[in-house]
Formats: C-alpha cells, structure tokens, sequence
C-alpha cells in the first residue's frame, strides 16, 4: 500500500491520515458504521490500515438515535484538534440545535485546514457551525426544503448523491454516505485502493456522485425502463468504440429516449458517462503501472494521449504523468500535502 499526498498528515502519528467522527446525542448509527467501515478498519489486503481512525463525543456515554444503544468508552472532543479529516454528527430531529462545543469544535476545525464530511443531516451541523456560507452542499431529499429555509444562503444541490465541494464534503441519505465514503478513498488513495475497498464492502464503486438520489415520483420507473444491462455492457466493453447510437442500439430505444432516461437516472447524459467511466478505466490502468500513456489511451478507447490528457485533466484535476506520479506502483509520500 502506498500513501498519498493527500492522506499523509502530520496528524496521527503513524503517518496516516487521521479520521476523527464526532458522535452527539441521538446521531444514526448507521451511517457512523458507514465511516468506521470505509475508513475504520485494518485492510491486510492492501497492506494494512489506510486511516488513524477516531471515534469522539462530548460525554462520557451518548445516547444514539431512538435509544437503540449507548455509546461509551471514546475518546472526548479534544481529538478533533489533531485530525486531518472531521466527520460530523447527523441526527434525524435536524430542528434540534447541535450543542455548541460540537459546533465551536467543527469551526476551528475548518479554520485550521482540516477536512469535513457531513453525511445525511449532517450537512445541517455544517450549516450550523457557519463553514458552508456560499458553498455547495446536499442532505437527504427530505430534508430539501428545510434546509433552504433555514440556510439561504448555502447552494443546496437535492438531486445528487454527494457534493464534493473541495474540504467540505456532504453526502445525500443513508447509502450515499458509502457513495461519498468510496469517493474521498479514491481522492486520496487512487482508483484501484478504492475499488479493493468496494469489493470488500460488496457495494458497487461506480455511482457518480451526481447521480441523483431517489426522490418519490406520481410514476415509478419500470423495470425494462433500468440501465443497468446498457450500462454493464458498455464498462466491460470500453476497449472498443462505442457511440452513444451503440448504447441506444444495446438498451432498444432511440437516442432520444436513452438521453431522457440518463438524465432520470444518472443524471447526467450518454456521452459525459461513457467519458467519466473511460478515466476511471484509464486511472485504474495508470495505477497498476505496467503500461505507458499511448496503451492506457487506446485501453480505455481514449484513442490519443492528447484526449487522455484533456479527460483525465477535467475528471480529476490532473494530468496523466501527475496521476501516475502521486498514484502509480511504486510512488510513494515525499512530504505532507493538500488536506
């Protein structure tokens, strides 16, 4: 296992990234198993543990949602001045005010550079503490329209999964907290660790994050209606040239149709996913270190360096030769970097 530049901290003093999850009264336990399976545990399979992982709460015993169980025996706020990466609590009564040693604990978190992550409500702690003034973020589609009229002034985006928003992360409801879980693995260890990860987790790796949530329509859509054959097809087959035609030919509708159902689905269109999931081909293939940027481009059905370049550029923020240089076999941490 190597480290990156991102997850190696002068935080936990053994090199990792340290990961802290701040745990309140009433917080969902699922979605804090959620953090402790995607970050929490030891990975033998990839050489050991990726995160110094934390669990924090501001009393000795927390009372977590509808009293199913105690938690007790973590340690107190003070471990959130030395992580790198915050994870705030969520409850489900998102009327209900944080306390304010959570929230004061959150704020000087963010002043100092740390990195947070709301999952579900947890968006409205992060409100709450003042850090996502001006800046993009989502929450359970439920919790939409509360969410507006409480903080106006916050880019509420309901539709999507998870919005990654630079050092501030919010994931949707329930499930998207893996979603955004698998995302912020892949940001900072690279698509192969993340889908070692996913594997393990038995969860499917690949939901974008601007694929919408699940929002109660008057028409439910059919099961012939799915994508998910067209889109399985088309992953296995990215080798090959594959036209947006192609995969209206492979799902039996027009094009124009398959644009519409992209858009219900994944919202996103035809050609954008097949883009989005020939860089993950090609970042994977850069990964495993064992082919140059001419057979990573045609692998992928790229077909140039150039279009690679121009791709992976969009998708990830770095070119190819960085890409290799922070994520590639055999790279390794020179120094502490972007948190």
């Amino acid at each position: 296992m190597h480290v990156s530049k991102e997850t190696s901290q002068a935080g936990g003093g053994n090199g990792l990234h340290r990961v802290v999850v701040i745990v309140d009264d009433n917080s969902n336990p699922f979605e804090l198993g959620c953090a402790t399976e995607v970050f929490g545990i030891d990975r033998p399979e990839l050489g050991g543990r990726l995160y110094d992982f934390r669990l924090c709460a501001p009393e000795t015993h927390t009372r977590m949602r509808e009293g199913f169980f105690t938690l007790s025996g973590v340690e107190d706020l003070t471990a959130v001045e030395e992580a790198d990466t915050v994870i705030v609590p969520n409850r489900p009564d998102t009327d209900v005010p944080r306390r304010e040693e959570v929230l004061a604990a959150v704020r000087r978190a963010h002043e100092r550079g740390a990195r947070l992550i709301g999952f579900c409500s947890g968006a409205f702690t992060l409100a709450e503490a003042g850090v996502l003034e001006g800046r993009r973020a989502t929450a359970h589609w439920q919790w939409a329209a509360a969410f507006r009229h409480r903080f106006p002034t916050v880019v509420f985006e309901e539709a999507v999964l998870f919005v990654d928003d630079g050092d501030i992360l919010t994931a949707a409801g329930s499930a998207a907290a893996l979603d955004l879980g698998l995302h912020v693995v892949r940001r900072d260890h690279g698509t192969e660790v993340a889908n070692s990860v996913s594997r393990r987790l038995v969860f499917n790796a690949n939901r974008d994050g601007g694929q919408k949530q699940f929002i109660e329509q008057a028409v439910p859509v059919t099961a012939d209606e799915s994508l998910a054959s067209t889109t399985n097809w088309a992953i296995e087959n990215l080798c090959e040239v594959i036209t947006v035609a192609d995969l209206a030919r492979r799902a039996h509708v027009s094009t124009a149709t398959l644009h519409r159902r992209f858009l219900a689905q994944l919202n996103t269109t035809p050609h954008s996913w097949l883009n989005r999931e020939r860089v993950r081909l090609a970042c994977s293939l850069i990964e495993r270190g064992d082919m140059d940027l001419n057979a990573v481009a045609s692998a992928a059905g790229l077909g140039t360096t150039a279009t690679l370049r121009t791709l992976m550029r969009r998708e990830t923020g770095l070119t190819p030769s960085a890409y290799r240089q922070r994520f590639g076999v055999g790279s390794r941490d020179l120094e502490s970097g972007v948190r």
